[in-house]
């Protein structure tokens, strides 16, 4: 019974214990490690393979849209901030024009 137990956390430790070994993957996504926002143990992450086999150019536009996109979803959420704290532009909003 010891001896089973003793193998039993043996077991248990040891596949908790740090890997040796490092894995390295050739693929076309390894162009683009070196951007900003890459970083360890992913790397350059794009699940939906939108810049598999595509060039520096559209890598750039890519990026461009995602902070443009970012950046007007940041100011919708300030305008909903905004009317829901009771606030309300000057102005009447009809179909009159």
């Amino acid at each position: 019974m010891k001896l089973a137990l003793l193998s039993l956390l043996t077991a248990s430790a040891a596949a908790f214990a740090p890997s040796t070994q490092k894995s390295t993957s050739v693929t076309a996504l390894n162009a683009f490690d070196s951007e900003l926002g890459a970083q360890e143990p992913l790397g350059f992450w794009d699940p939906l393979n939108l810049v598999y086999e595509q060039d520096q150019e559209r890598f750039d536009r890519l990026r461009y849209v995602e902070l443009k996109h970012g950046r007007i979803a940041m100011l919708a959420v300030s305008g909903h901030i905004y009317t829901s704290a009771g606030n309300r532009l000057a102005g009447d909003i009809d179909y009159s024009g």
